[in-house]
């Protein structure tokens, strides 16, 4: 509870104590009027003073007016009457309070969830200069820079670690209590804190790029997307107000001028000018204005403790209605580590020739050396040596082929047949299932490269699971041979699959297949490569890989799992139902109290305790059934 918080809660307290006191003291006259204004402004200062603020600066029509108007009135109308009862007064503002403290409460705890994640932020790096270990500003340290994070420290910049070993709390990130052991070679995240080890990094991204820079920005930037119940129940309040503010001075003065001017009866003006303010009071819109976006703070707070993050309520929205999920396949639904299982040489019936082996071997690292994909570092990791880069040049990527390049003088393609059709060479066809890296030097084919992917251990219970939150169609898009895809769609239980599509290819399906879909649904795709951010672009919901995934996927998805784990696409949806179900909740409940009690107000039924629950009541009741969407359950 903040400072804020303890005030007003102290204000509460003591306004409910003063008033509880007023009402066993005997007191009359104007000494019971200033005993009770005294109570009124401690509870109420506030609120009259945003009114007042509010009508300066021409926006007097929100629920400050309302509640100043009609605790004003009750008021004048009880010093009117000589009837000496101003507890109603002090009760419309006193319980107008109490629903905004519970309001500010749950706003600070669905706020403390994004809080939290983003403590991941590092105040420091430790960097070696001149064997000298320095503190410094984590902007100032340069790509390439080594830095050394000692146990209890968080991990300031994305880089691999150099030297020791260590286990990682990366809980804040991805939502999972299990530490992570790292060891030399392996990629380290920031945001991650270090548990065991002092480990000494080599950092390959700017701090404004790293993984943790990206993350505070998305959150950051989480509530600037209003979703489109949120933008309705914005305009609805703004007209709203001033229609039930009109209805209220016409309900005060119409019924009375009517029985006075056509019926000669008395005006009555005290019963309509309460019934007016009754009706006033119950019209306060706080209820839907507070809980509709609440519900969405706490249903991306709640998302995030389990390492999804959602860019936006709008996104909420879209996430709720998604039928229809497309997968890239490489790091995706695979591991994107890729294995050299065997090579052919169509001169050489010896596939064990290691000499052959290793030549194939070296060029194509060497040709893939400028590549970030997945397969080049691989083939670079089984070359096993470090890249001579003075023996490349002119290296040619060509997106959806291959690569070419002139190594040791010679111009070696390394790709697929596409490459090799392109090139007029001839390739040699392959049984061995797998994904096949052509290899020619001087137009002169020499043999290919039989590359397998590894499967992700959660990728079928991944497409289960979309299947049971009713997801009627999953299809996957990749660049790899027919054999390789169907035989991966196959094993995971995938629909629809399409291969050997160029990037340009991936966007054109993916138009078709958002054309296919009907009225309502959605489309997600899921992605991580660079070359999938034009389809995350394109599809209705863009869902990016976060832990691996390239900074352009990121940059370009609306929801981003940060473990990589494609199952947690299925909670997401989950959690996103869950949170619209929220909102639909309130809005029909507060509705239908709300008309039947403005109803019931105007024909003098109801009276000022009636409305304070109409007002008051409901707000509470909807605030603490948007909290709901907090708490997540893995099911």
């Amino acid at each position: 509870m903040n400072k804020k918080q303890r005030t007003m809660l102290v204000r509460i307290v003591a306004t409910a104590l003063l008033t509880g006191l007023l009402l066993l003291l005997p007191t009359e006259g104007w000494l019971r009027l200033a005993a009770y204004l005294a109570v009124y402004l401690i509870i109420g200062y506030d609120i009259l003073w945003k009114a007042l603020r509010g009508i300066l600066h021409g926006r007097p029509f929100d629920e400050n007016f309302l509640m100043a108007i009609a605790s004003v009135g009750a008021f004048a109308l009880a010093v009117y009457s000589h009837s000496g009862d101003y507890l109603e007064a002090v009760a419309v503002m006193l319980f107008y309070q109490v629903g905004e403290f519970f309001q500010s409460y749950a706003v600070g705890k669905s706020r403390r969830n994004i809080s939290e994640l983003m403590d991941i932020r590092p105040d420091y790096a430790n960097i070696e200069r001149d064997g000298q270990v320095v503190r410094v500003d984590p902007d100032e340290v340069s790509v390439g820079s080594t830095i050394v994070v000692r146990p209890g420290e968080k991990v300031p910049i994305d880089g691999i670690v150099l030297e020791g070993h260590t286990s990682l709390n990366t809980s804040a990130l991805t939502g999972e209590s299990l530490p992570r052991d790292v060891h030399e070679g392996d990629e380290i995240v920031s945001g991650s804190i270090n548990l065991t080890g002092v480990v000494k990094v080599r950092t390959t991204k700017a701090f404004g790029e790293s993984t943790v820079s990206k993350i505070l920005e998305l959150m950051e930037d989480s509530s600037t997307h209003k979703s489109k119940s949120e933008d309705f129940i914005a305009r609805f309040a703004r007209v709203y107000t001033p229609v039930v503010c009109i209805a209220a001075l016409l309900l005060a003065t119409i019924p009375p001028l009517v029985s006075m001017l056509t019926m000669g009866l008395s005006p009555l003006w005290s019963v309509w000018i309460y019934r007016a303010l009754t009706f006033l009071v119950i019209s306060c819109p706080c209820a839907l204005v507070i809980s509709i976006p609440l519900s969405f703070f706490a249903g991306i707070g709640g998302a995030s403790r389990r390492g999804i993050l959602i860019k936006g309520a709008n996104m909420v929205e879209t996430l709720a209605k998604v039928k229809h999920v497309v997968f890239d396949k490489t790091g995706t639904l695979t591991l994107g580590v890729f294995e050299v299982n065997t090579i052919h040489d169509p001169n050489d019936h010896d596939h064990d020739d290691q000499a052959q082996r290793q030549r194939l071997i070296e060029l194509a690292a060497l040709a893939e050396s400028a590549s970030s994909h997945p397969i080049s570092k691989s083939l670079q990791k089984a070359y096993g040596r470090p890249i001579d880069h003075t023996r490349v040049s002119d290296i040619q990527e060509m997106s959806g082929h291959g690569v070419t390049a002139l190594v040791d003088g010679h111009r070696v393609a390394a790709g697929n047949d596409k490459l090799m059709s392109q090139m007029g060479i001839e390739a040699c066809h392959c049984h061995t299932p797998g994904t096949l890296i052509h290899m020619a030097v001087d137009g002169r084919y020499i043999g290919h490269i039989v590359m397998g992917d590894i499967e992700k251990p959660n990728a079928r219970q991944a497409v289960e699971q979309l299947h049971e939150v009713g997801v009627r169609r999953t299809v996957m898009l990749t660049g790899d041979s027919h054999e390789v895809a169907q035989r991966v769609a196959a094993n995971l239980g995938i629909d629809q699959v399409y291969a050997q599509l160029l990037p340009a290819d991936k966007v054109h399906r993916l138009e078709q297949l958002l054309d296919d879909k009907q009225k309502g649904e959605s489309l997600a795709f899921v992605g991580d490569g660079i070359n999938d951010a034009p389809v995350l672009s394109r599809a209705d919901l863009g869902i990016a890989m976060g832990s691996m995934g390239s900074d352009a996927a990121i940059e370009a998805a609306d929801v981003v799992l940060m473990d990589d784990d494609p199952s947690k696409i299925a909670l997401a949806i989950r959690l996103a139902r869950r949170c619209m179900t929220i909102v639909w909740q309130n809005i029909i409940m507060t509705l239908s109290v709300k008309l039947a009690c403005l109803l019931l107000g105007a024909l003098g039924i109801a009276n000022m305790w009636i409305a304070i629950f109409a007002d008051v009541g409901i707000m509470i009741i909807a605030v603490l059934n948007a909290m709901r969407a907090l708490r997540v359950s893995s099911r």
